[in-house]
């Protein structure tokens, strides 16, 4: 992950960074989305009511008050429903932003958990030994300069 969750991009195009701060204003829009559908859903029901019946009670209006309640009661229902799982999605954004910070930090505390010759020097943030000094260019893996290079061609 390019730069940590936090930090800024390394410019290369191999990793992604989430910033909570970011993740945390989304989150308040989407709840702030599903207040004001919950809202438009009520006004919709509202102003439903107040139409009554006007179809009628004659054979056409019965058929379509027979197709309509059913709908009507689906619809309404799915909306309500909808405005629910947008706010969701919000508080969602807040966990994730939570767990990222929480993950990050954690992270960083474990970088200078090491009992080395640098953790004996205060304020020295101690790493593990495939940390130290700058990374090599050499290896492919996840963690610089800790394993060789993997042949390519594996055939035998």
């Amino acid at each position: 992950m390019a730069g940590g969750s936090t930090g800024e991009s390394d410019g290369g195009d191999t990793g992604f960074a989430l910033k909570p701060w970011e993740l945390h204003g989304e989150g308040r829009e989407f709840e702030k989305l599903g207040r004001e559908l919950g809202k438009a859903v009520g006004t919709l029901e509202k102003d439903l009511a107040a139409l009554g019946t006007p179809w009628g009670a004659d054979q056409p209006g019965s058929a379509f008050a027979a197709v309509y309640g059913p709908a009507h009661g689906e619809l309404l229902g799915g909306l309500r429903a909808l405005a629910g799982q947008v706010g969701r999605v919000g508080a969602g954004l807040h966990t994730m932003a939570e767990r990222t910070t929480d993950t990050d930090t954690s992270t960083a505390d474990g970088f200078g958990a090491n009992t080395g010759p640098a953790a004996a020097v205060p304020g020295a943030v101690a790493r593990p030994a495939v940390y130290q000094g700058p990374p090599t260019t050499s290896g492919t893996g996840a963690t610089p300069g800790a394993a060789p290079a993997v042949p390519q061609d594996m055939s035998v």
